[in-house]
């Protein structure tokens, strides 16, 4: 049964929230399925791309003592599963704050200050680390961003930054499984020439910012989508 845990980690991640997706009583979320799945597919193809590329020169791979056997262009067909799967309770949680916490947000000039700082900081990293390539994208790709949300002063993150904080506990909780917290093997392996090899736990510190990229990313198209498909947005996911 080994050969299935990351298959099983994969679905169970996504099945309780997509279950409470169904919930007519509060949130109701699966009503907004169609732009939600959309974006997670749009953010997750570049990433897909970004990873096969990364297993081919050996930045990372996996073990596969855990994995079914079904690759996809020498990829996992459960690390593909992951950009779909996982994105999708992870950004739940963040609605689901928001419709039990509506009036939880940071103040909007110290979250732009917070933006500039961390973005300018990611960034710092990345240029003093251009020869480790998974630290010099990581943290490079969530400065872009970081910087973005400085200049364009998204709403969303007001509130994103704070349900990010509790996004965190189950991503350890995944990610520590994936990379040898609980197994005899990591999961996924990493060559340490290619990071900063600063670990919280058994998860690298690069992956904490390839996830922030990763869901923000999709939340801030989800509601592009939302109002360019002319959704009702509920008020407890009013920003502004």
């Amino acid at each position: 049964m080994e050969k299935y845990l990351y298959l099983t980690l994969n679905l169970l991640s996504f099945s309780i929230p997509f279950l409470f997706s169904f919930e007519r009583r509060w949130l109701h979320f699966i009503q907004y399925f169609k732009p939600y799945i959309l974006a997670i597919i749009a953010i997750a193809i570049p990433f897909i791309l970004w990873d096969i590329w990364f297993t081919q020169i050996g930045v990372w791979g996996f073990n596969p003592r855990y994995l079914t056997g079904l690759d996809i262009y020498n990829l996992p067909i459960e690390e593909i599963l992951f950009f779909i799967l996982i994105p999708y309770p992870s950004n739940f949680i963040h609605y689901s704050l928001l419709y039990f916490f509506p009036r939880t947000a940071l103040n909007p000039r110290f979250a732009r200050i917070l933006a500039l700082i961390l973005g300018l900081a990611a960034i710092a990293v990345a240029i003093t680390h251009t020869q480790r390539l998974y630290t010099l994208t990581s943290f490079g790709t969530a400065g872009i961003l970081l910087l973005a949300q400085y200049r364009y002063r998204w709403p969303i993150f007001n509130r994103y930054i704070l349900s990010f904080l509790l996004i965190l506990i189950p991503f350890i909780l995944v990610n520590g499984w994936l990379t040898g917290s609980y197994t005899p093997e990591p999961v996924v392996w990493y060559n340490d020439d290619q990071n900063l090899g600063i670990r919280v736990g058994t998860i690298p510190i690069e992956d904490f910012f390839y996830c922030f990229t990763m869901l923000y990313s999709s939340a801030l198209l989800f509601e592009h989508l939302l109002k360019k498909f002319n959704y009702k947005i509920p008020n407890c996911w009013q920003y502004d």
